[in-house]
């Protein structure tokens, strides 16, 4: 029988306690448990609502205060634009698809080194550096070339959903607008 998510219950006083363990912990235990993929949720002890997101956010939050940022101050500008609009849901989607495909090709990558280099992490590093300084150009391309077909397809997108919205409203007469069969042009009263 699989193992149940790991509890973690969010106290007013904004302290976690872990119930598997029975013990308080950090943030930064949180994200141990993120980064050996252990499957938790965080509620609110007094409501039970899900808090999972919201400290899932204040880790990457930390982490984007310390250190060097992953997120660029442009591209969370363009992500907060995205609230609100109708595109939203599928941006959202397509980030994690994104992170979906890049971290199957991260292990793929490394399940490779671990054949080559066994379980010596220093040549598994070395690996990865030089591919990096190899390949990180040709990547960047790669990459630069898809976000453009995917930017290509959402304006392709965009200009269907107008032209069926237009085709929708096409034989609806609206008063007062062009194409008005009830208004007569200036100058045809007779």
């Amino acid at each position: 029988m699989p193992e149940q998510s790991r509890l973690i219950k969010k106290y007013p006083n904004r302290r976690l306690y872990d119930t598997r363990t029975s013990a308080y912990i950090t943030l930064s235990d949180v994200k141990d448990l993120v980064l050996t993929g252990e499957s938790f949720k965080v509620v609110d002890a007094k409501s039970n609502e899900d808090l999972t997101r919201s400290i899932l956010l204040q880790i990457i939050l930390e982490e984007e205060t310390c250190g060097a940022p992953l997120f660029s101050t442009d591209l969370l500008a363009q992500m907060i634009r995205f609230y609100g609009h109708a595109m939203q849901g599928m941006l959202g989607k397509y980030l994690e698809t994104n992170m979906k495909a890049f971290s199957d090709f991260q292990a793929k990558m490394q399940e490779q080194s671990r054949s080559l280099y066994g379980d010596n992490t220093q040549m598994q590093n070395d690996m990865w550096s030089q591919f990096l300084s190899f390949q990180g150009p040709a990547m960047q391309t790669m990459m630069s070339a898809y976000m453009d077909q995917s930017k290509q397809m959402i304006q392709q997108m965009q200009s269907q959903l107008q032209s069926q919205t237009r085709n929708m409203f096409t034989g609806i007469q609206f008063p007062g607008f062009p194409g008005d069969a009830t208004k007569k042009p200036e100058g045809s009263e007779k």
